[in-house]
Formats: C-alpha cells, structure tokens, sequence
C-alpha cells in the first residue's frame, strides 16, 4: 500500500474559492431579496397613503362618495416612496393607477450585487418590482 503525503494540501485552494464562490453568490442573492422585500414594503405603504390622503373632498361631503383623485393619489404615492429612503435601491420609479376607490401603486428599481462584478459577464445588478393595491372606504 502506497502512502500520499500531502494530496490533501492540492485540495485546499480549490476548496476554499468554491466556499469563497458559494458566499458571493449567497450575499447577491440577500441584496436582491432585500430589494424586493423594500419595493414591496415601499408599494404598500404608498397605497396605504394615497388612499387615505388623497380623497377627493367634494364626492366625500357633498355626495358621500370615496373617489380617489388620481393626481393627488399619485403625488402622495411618490412622497411616500421618496420619504422612505431606501438604502439599497435605486432608479426607483412609481406607477400609480386609480379607479373609484381604488387605488394601485408599483414601484420598481435596481439593486446592485456586492460580488457579481468580479465575475466576467455576470449580471451587474438586479431589477426589481412590487405592486399594492388600498381601497379607501367610509366608515359606517
């Protein structure tokens, strides 16, 4: 029987650049998760906002109506998402679309990885993409 000594040591580099891999890959994906997970809080807070803010006042008290004033609606949404400063997004861009009492905002943007620019022709950043949706009612 024929002893190796130190094959082992040939392993080791090869070894420790897959864990190294395997990390970037991990931490790009928690950036890309993050963002989506910030999009997504961003959107519904917007909604939230711009159904409760932006009520068009003569439907309300002459008619008892919601109605939701689109250009209002979407001037709330983007100071709400642009109140938020969101630490690893950007290029956002907000989407809002009313109907009645109704109101949906989407919010896009870019998030960039840590890692993947070390790596010839990977992706450079992540696009990501959220919607919600709030409905204004009256109470009673």
């Amino acid at each position: 029987m024929r002893r190796e000594r130190g094959s082992i040591l040939l392993l080791m580099p090869a070894a420790v650049l897959v864990l190294l891999v395997l990390a970037a890959v991990a931490v790009d994906a928690s950036l890309a998760f993050l963002g989506e997970r910030e999009v997504a809080n961003a959107a519904a807070a917007a909604s939230n906002d711009a159904a409760g803010a932006a009520l068009r006042d003569s439907d309300f008290y002459r008619q008892g109506r919601v109605v939701i004033d689109p250009a209002l609606a979407e001037a709330v949404a983007r100071r709400s998402v642009d109140a938020r400063g969101e630490r690893y997004l950007h290029d956002i861009h907000v989407d809002v679309e009313t109907d009645g009492d109704r109101v949906r905002v989407i919010v896009s943007g870019r998030v960039d990885y840590l890692f993947a620019a070390a790596i010839p022709g990977a992706p450079r950043h992540a696009d990501v993409q959220a919607a919600a949706t709030a409905t204004a009612e009256r109470d009673g």
